[in-house]
């Protein structure tokens, strides 16, 4: 027995996610009309979707500006494949929205391996130092436990997206490659704060 799928149903669904009319009715068709399943759906096809265009080069973009109340301000560098999707306020949007994030988070780099080696040998002696009692192995696995937990601070990527902590910025960044259907990379930023 299958499902009537709706023009509402197909509607309300793209509203929710902003994906395309077609992708939203496959996807209520294989969640049987059950619009919570669709939107899993979905955000597996824009993972997938995303990590197909990674590899994509994206030359174009902008750079966006915020500055909080004169005492705090962000550049951001956020690159698209095309001029056309660099102009849309979808990603207009995305962009201050990275802005406001970064004044907010202050985070120190975009990706894991931007981290500089010095404040990453520092953390890791600081982790191995709370744990000196433990076995070798246990150390080990301890340290890397907090790393990760230290990168999720410095890194941009990597941190809960201040306007919704359930996502992180790398995971807004690769709904946006979804919806917009390009490759979209934060290539830099920088944060300025009074007398800093």
């Amino acid at each position: 027995m299958s499902v009537q799928i709706s023009a509402k149903m197909v509607s309300e669904l793209r509203g929710k996610t902003g994906a395309g009319l077609m992708d939203c009715k496959r996807a209520l068709v294989e969640a049987e009309g059950n619009e919570e399943q669709a939107i899993v759906i979905l955000r597996k096809q824009g993972v997938a979707l995303a990590e197909r265009k990674a590899g994509r080069e994206a030359p174009e973009g902008i750079i966006e500006q915020y500055i909080h109340f004169g005492k705090i301000g962000v550049l951001v560098e956020l690159n698209c494949e095309t001029d056309f999707v660099a102009k849309t306020d979808e990603f207009k949007s995305l962009a201050r929205d990275l802005c406001l994030h970064i004044a907010a988070a202050s985070p120190v780099c975009v990706s894991r391996d931007e981290v500089p080696a010095d404040l990453l040998e520092k953390e890791r002696e600081i982790a191995a130092s709370q744990v000196q009692n433990k076995p070798a192995h246990i150390v080990q696995k301890i340290v890397e436990g907090k790393l990760d937990k230290y990168y999720t601070t410095v890194c941009l990527l990597e941190q809960p997206f201040v306007k919704n902590p359930d996502q992180t910025v790398k995971d807004l960044l690769t709904e946006k490659i979804a919806k917009l259907g390009e490759n979209i990379v934060a290539r830099r930023f920088t944060r300025y704060q009074l007398g800093e």
